[in-house]
């Protein structure tokens, strides 16, 4: 199977065009965002005020990488589980978040909001955290640095490797995994 090279922000043509099980190599800026970044975003959103980055086209990623070591960018950035972001996620997909990078299922809520407002969740390889830091070619805290590794960061990546999860039509690949797997 071909991969394709993506560069952020994503629109909805391109967005449109994924699906499930196409493997993708994202280039330009990704945001890190785990549950407790998310929940503060979401609290600025009910108190009318900004986001503290750029939504709309826009890629999150679901990690707390660790410490860089002597030398390197970051240290490890393997995915978080996803599920803990699904109560905040369809509000930042409404507001034109295009992209979620994790691992494991979405709930419905996170599915409706994709197929409504045309997002994907890709899915990074659990396990090749430090594989993955190696696309990862800058990293800067920009929001809320009280909270440690899970700040919002912004990433400069290069060929930073995902496979597509869950499109636009509603596809899901662990879904027809199963399916597949099943019917053999």
């Amino acid at each position: 199977m071909l991969q394709i090279r993506l560069t952020t922000p994503l629109t909805d043509e391109v967005v449109e065009k994924l699906r499930i099980g196409q493997r993708v190599l994202l280039n330009g800026i990704l945001y890190t965002a785990r549950d407790a970044a998310h929940k503060k975003m979401v609290e600025l959103l009910d108190r009318g005020e900004e986001l503290p980055i750029p939504i709309k086209g826009q890629v999150i990623y679901y990690v707390g990488p660790s410490p860089a070591k002597p030398g390197r960018v970051i240290g490890s950035a393997g995915p978080t589980t996803s599920g803990r972001m699904d109560p905040y996620a369809p509000r930042l997909i409404a507001l034109g978040l295009k992209g979620m990078i994790g691992k494991g299922k979405r709930s419905p809520e996170v599915i409706k909001a994709m197929k409504q407002y045309k997002a994907v969740y890709f899915a990074a390889v659990g396990g090749a955290a430090a594989l993955l830091a190696r696309a990862i070619k800058s990293c800067r805290v920009v929001a809320y640095p009280e909270l440690g590794p899970e700040a919002i960061h912004e990433l400069v990546v290069e060929d930073f490797p995902v496979i597509v999860v869950n499109d636009i039509l509603g596809g899901d690949l662990y879904e027809e995994g199963v399916k597949i797997y099943a019917g053999r």
